[in-house]
């Protein structure tokens, strides 16, 4: 049974952050390792059909401007955008926007689509052209994580060294298909050692007992974004604690959860602060 939890206010997210440095812990670089934005005119569109189809209400206008500001309130330094090419051809748009919207505080994540018959060269221009990594999504670009056509792109980004940003688990606004369980992450982090694999939504988005597992304990990077309003407790700072420190991102999936609100959530674990500021920017500055 999934445990839902109350939302936290603005005003407890800055009485615990406020706790926080009173308490004189030293905190990092806020970093949320998963973000989405979109240009402008495809924001007004994108935003209020992705609503209707997870049935969810966005919390930004899915602009970078808006992006910004929601940083701005939550405290939150960097931000890393993921991007999800939904057609092949759509690679070169989304890398040049890319190229416009970096900055200090923006890390986009262009998007390869795995149809690409050109997948592998994508992946050595998104290298050449100084990006950290790419993201994929398994449902949006419809694949399983464990296909074979997709061996030539592993191996491209192992050779690279550029990160894999994958959505994990089930999504909210399709039909539950495995088509990113954990057994296939596993097997992709077995398969491709090099991989600098960085699996979303806690391993695996609403199919945490096998996540726990399967995942927890293993050498694999997981960030925490929209997990934490549906997991008790309990289980999240078991996932948390039984897990290497030095494999745990903050993610939030903005615009799909407020940013500050999330931040509110992690705090109000009372974690140690060695274990919180691994997650919340220090293991995160190594990656990118």
């Amino acid at each position: 049974m999934i445990a839902k939890r109350m939302p936290l206010s603005i005003n407890t997210y800055q009485q615990k952050k406020q706790s926080l440095f009173s308490s004189k812990i030293l905190m990092p670089m806020i970093i949320d390792f998963h973000t989405h934005a979109f240009p402008d005119s495809v924001a007004a569109k994108a935003i209020p059909a992705l609503e209707q189809v997870g049935n969810i209400k966005a919390h930004t206008s899915g602009t970078v401007t808006s992006l910004l500001g929601s940083m701005d309130r939550a405290g939150i330094d960097r931000s890393v955008i993921c991007s999800i090419a939904t057609r092949p051809e759509q690679f070169d748009a989304i890398l040049e926007w890319s190229q416009k919207i970096q900055s200090e505080r923006l890390i986009p994540l262009p998007s390869i689509h795995p149809a690409d018959p050109d997948c592998v060269q994508k992946v050595h221009t998104v290298y050449q052209k100084g990006f950290k990594g790419i993201k994929m999504h398994p449902y949006y670009q419809e694949f399983f994580i464990g296909e074979e056509r997709l061996k030539p792109l592993y191996q491209a980004l192992s050779e690279t060294g550029l990160l894999l940003v994958i959505h994990c688990g089930f999504d909210i606004g399709f039909p539950r298909s495995r088509c990113a369980d954990p057994a296939q992450i596993l097997r992709l982090h077995q398969d491709f050692s090099e991989l600098r694999l960085i699996s979303t939504h806690f391993g695996g988005w609403d199919i945490w007992d096998e996540v726990e597992e399967m995942l927890i304990g293993q050498d694999i990077y997981m960030e925490i974004s929209f997990a934490l309003q549906y997991l008790s407790r309990e289980q999240v700072q078991r996932m948390l604690h039984n897990h290497p420190t030095e494999y745990l991102l903050f993610g939030s999936d903005s615009p799909w959860v407020d940013q500050t609100e999330y931040l509110a959530r992690l705090y109000d674990l009372k974690l140690n602060a060695n274990l919180l500021t691994a997650i919340t920017g220090e293991n995160a500055l190594t990656l990118l």
